[in-house]
């Protein structure tokens, strides 16, 4: 298999839910851009969020042990392009997502840490281009100006700031998404086919 260029994260654990679907049409899209990707499925995969005794003891030392999450860091770093489809819950990521970030972006894989340890380092190199896409149950007007975009200050602000601060963002939200109805749906089908084709023509 040729080295992927884009890796695409899926989290939700319902097989017929409206993320699953965005899933297949970014898929769709991939590749007939003949886009070479792999998809990691965090449910599918059995993802353990949580991060373990052993990492978070290992977490400021000069051995971080990443023994649990080898493949996952694997495709983390040959990624130019990451692809995130999830629902946001409560104003965030899911928990497996979250621990995903926690355990596979960690030290001397997304980040260096400064001798003190209280700072770090981009190292997260390889990556150009982040594509997020999510879908919400509340309205745009509540997520946008009450809550003031919690999901993308955390994955833009945090942690491509943090760890692949040259990567570009693009973000693809589905408000209201318990009231879609198909029209609504396949105008966010074509938002996808554009943001895909934009990966292509790179």
């Amino acid at each position: 298999m040729a080295e992927p260029i884009c890796l695409l994260v899926s989290c939700h654990p319902l097989k017929d839910s409206l993320c699953h679907h965005l899933v297949d049409r970014v898929e769709v899209g991939l590749k007939a851009h003949g886009i070479v990707y792999e998809h990691l499925d965090l449910y599918a995969d059995e993802f353990s969020a949580s991060l373990t005794v052993a990492e978070r003891e290992s977490y400021f030392t000069d051995d971080f042990d990443d023994a649990g999450v080898v493949d996952q860091i694997a495709q983390l770093v040959r990624a130019k392009t990451l692809i995130l489809v999830f629902p946001t819950w409560w104003f965030n990521v899911p928990a497996r997502l979250k621990g995903w970030f926690d355990r596979v972006w960690g030290p001397r894989v997304a980040f260096n840490h400064t001798p003190d340890k209280r700072t770090i380092m981009p190292a997260l190199e390889g990556l150009d281009h982040c594509l997020v896409v999510t879908t919400l149950a509340s309205r745009w007007w509540v997520n946008n100006l009450l809550v003031r975009h919690p999901v993308k200050r955390f994955i833009k602000g945090v942690m491509l700031r943090g760890c692949a601060p040259q990567a570009s963002y693009e973000m693809l939200s589905f408000y209201d998404a318990i009231a879609a109805d198909e029209g609504r749906v396949d105008t966010f089908r074509k938002l996808i086919d554009q943001a895909i084709g934009r990966i292509g023509s790179q």
